[in-house]
C-alpha cells in the first residue's frame, strides 16, 4: 500500500477544491452497473483508488432561464484542468501507476464516492451537501490503479431530512428510495427528440429551459451559500437564452458561439423545443 502524499492537501486547495477525500475502488464497485465497471476497467485496467474533490460554483442567484450550474464555463473542462496538475504530481511520485482525471462524464459514482469518503452530507435529493457551499458543488475524480492506503472514515451522515426537496419536485422524481433520473426535470430539459404530453406540460410550466434548481433552491442548507472563489464559475456568465440567441444557428455555429458552455453538449435542439413550448 502506498501512502497518500501530504502535499495533496495543498494541491487540492490550490486547485480551488473546498474538500477532497479518497475511497477504495472496491467499496464503489458494488453500487456501479456492469457497464460502468466495464468502462472503468477500460480506462484503468486494475482500478484500486478513487480520489474525489468538490469545487463550489455558486456565483449569485441572478434571474435567468439557465440552471445556475450552467451559467459559467463548462465544469467538465474546468475540473479536468484543475485536476491535471494533481495527476501530473502523482505520476511523478508514482510513475508506475495511472492517474486519470474525470468530471461527471466518467463511469464513477462521484456522489457515492464523496459520501463514502466522509465528505459533507447525503441530501435526500441525491446531492452532496457541503456547508457552507450547500449542494452547489461540482465533483471531480482521479481514478488510479495505485493501491493507496486510504484512511478509515465514517461515511457522510444524512441531511436534516426536512423533505422539502421531495415535496417541491414537480415530476415526482425524488423519493425515499433515491432519484429516478428519467423523471428528473433537469434530465428532461436536456433530452433530445419527442416528449410525451405529460413531459411537455412539465417543461412548459418550468421556469428554466436548461436544468432544474428547484430541489436545491428549497434546501435549508442552500439558504445562504458561500460564493465560489473560482473565477471560471463567477465571471462571464450567461444567465438566459432567448429565441433570437438561437435563431438560424446550425449545430456547428451554436457550438462556436457558446464554446466552453455546459448547455451546448446536446446542440440547440432541446433549447429551441423548450423555448417553443413556453410560447404555446
Amino acid at each position: 500500500m502506498k501512502p497518500l502524499p501530504q502535499a495533496l492537501d495543498g494541491l487540492f486547495a490550490a486547485a480551488g477544491a473546498a474538500a477532497w477525500g479518497a475511497v477504495d475502488y472496491t467499496a464503489l464497485a458494488p453500487v456501479m452497473s456492469p457497464i460502468a465497471r466495464e468502462k472503468a476497467a477500460v480506462l484503468c485496467p486494475h482500478p484500486r483508488t478513487v480520489l474525489i474533490a468538490a469545487f463550489p460554483y455558486f456565483a449569485a442567484d441572478a434571474p435567468g432561464n439557465l440552471s445556475l450550474y450552467a451559467r459559467g464555463e463548462d465544469y467538465h473542462l474546468v475540473l479536468r484542468r484543475k485536476l491535471t496538475p494533481i495527476c501530473d504530481f502523482l505520476s511523478e511520485e508514482y510513475p508506475e501507476y495511472l492517474f486519470l482525471p474525470g468530471a461527471d462524464s466518467s463511469p464513477l459514482p462521484e456522489r457515492e464516492a464523496a459520501w463514502r469518503a466522509g465528505m459533507g452530507l447525503r441530501g435526500k435529493n441525491g446531492l452532496l451537501i457541503l456547508p457552507p457551499y450547500g449542494s452547489y458543488v461540482f465533483l471531480g475524480t482521479v481514478l488510479t490503479d495505485c493501491p493507496f492506503d486510504v484512511p478509515e472514515t465514517e461515511e457522510a451522515p444524512g441531511c436534516c431530512g426536512c423533505g422539502r426537496c421531495l415535496a417541491v419536485c414537480p415530476t415526482a422524481a425524488l423519493g425515499e428510495g433515491g432519484v429516478e433520473e428519467r423523471r428528473c426535470l433537469s434530465d428532461l430539459t436536456q433530452r433530445k427528440g419527442e416528449v410525451t404530453a405529460e413531459e411537455a406540460s412539465a417543461l412548459r410550466a418550468h421556469s428554466l429551459i436548461w436544468g432544474c434548481d428547484l430541489c436545491q433552491r428549497c434546501c435549508p442548507y442552500n439558504a445562504h451559500p458561500a460564493l465560489t472563489p473560482l473565477t471560471e464559475f463567477r465571471e462571464d456568465l450567461v444567465t438566459s437564452l432567448k429565441w433570437e440567441d438561437l435563431e438560424g444557428l446550425t449545430n456547428r455555429t451554436f457550438q462556436e458561439r457558446y464554446a466552453g458552455r455546459a448547455f451546448t453538449w446536446r446542440g440547440p435542439g432541446p433549447l429551441r423545443r423548450n423555448l417553443e413550448l413556453k410560447e404555446e
